[in-house]
């Protein structure tokens, strides 16, 4: 197809999403442009639809070529989960270009892993043991039904990653919420109702809300905690409202309200 500076978003960059996209930089004067394009047109049609390929020509956007340093062509890039990902220069021979592709296509691990459901999850882990963001998934689905010790043990084995770190200490947070049996809601505000300085019964009280996924309610409940004492038990009610923070990242407005105030209590 050919994507234009305003389909571009709709074409490239969301497509991404659930499939790769391969941006073709190219202009009707450029010969090896001519040469590289039937390539990547055979190659579109070969794979039956595992990846996408976007035509921009760039005499008619030269604002996409300024948005994405396009200075030589044929350029040709690919885009994965709304972002650029991989690129090369000029023209290819059809095996390299294919072999470019083929590094862009999801395993047969991930094309489990987006089935979704605890099923598909624990077949992608079987096919890649190494998937960590498999792993993620499939715990927070345990979570969900009420297997948090299971969640725990599959948190245990993922790898040290940066990219993956605070989503797995949040889930572990997550775990520890739902495996918390202790005090009701109903004798925790009594014992706020006696005393409102009562820390412990506070945090307890957070805890309970984050188990139900009453976010902001847990977040008022540990802010009081911090604003009462910013390094109470070595700074656990803050840890707890970061780990909030990423349980709760489908709500960017609360996440972002909550941030403030706890950077206004802390500082």
């Amino acid at each position: 197809m050919d994507a234009t500076a305003a389909t571009f978003e709709q074409d490239v960059i969301e497509a991404s999403a659930t499939l790769p996209v391969v941006v073709d930089f190219w202009a009707p004067w450029c010969a090896p442009c001519r040469s590289l394009g039937p390539i990547l047109e055979r190659l579109e049609a070969e794979y039956g639809g595992r990846f996408r390929l976007a035509k921009v020509n760039l005499d008619e956007n030269p604002e996409l070529a300024a948005a994405f340093g396009v200075r030589s062509i044929p350029e040709v890039m690919a885009f994965r989960d709304g972002r650029p990902v991989a690129h090369f220069l000029g023209a290819q021979p059809e095996a390299q270009v294919r072999a470019f592709i083929d590094r862009l296509l999801p395993s047969a691990s991930e094309l489990e892993q987006r089935k979704g459901g605890e099923a598909s999850l624990r077949r992608a882990l079987e096919l890649d043991p190494k998937n960590d963001a498999a792993r993620l998934e499939l715990a927070e689905v345990l979570i969900q039904k009420q297997n948090p010790e299971e969640a725990e043990r599959v948190l245990d084995e993922v790898q040290a990653n940066a990219a993956l770190d605070a989503r797995r200490d949040a889930l572990r947070a997550a775990a520890g919420f739902a495996r918390d049996h202790g005090e009701s809601e109903q004798a925790l505000k009594a014992k706020l109702a006696a005393d409102p300085d009562d820390l412990e019964a506070r945090y307890a009280l957070a805890r309970r809300y984050a188990a139900a996924h009453r976010y902001r309610e847990a977040m008022d409940e540990l802010l009081a905690v911090v604003r009462a004492d910013k390094h109470w038990r070595d700074g656990e009610a803050r840890r707890q409202l970061v780990n909030l923070f990423t349980l709760a990242a489908d709500e960017p407005e609360l996440v972002s309200d909550y941030r403030r105030r706890l950077a206004t209590a802390l500082y």
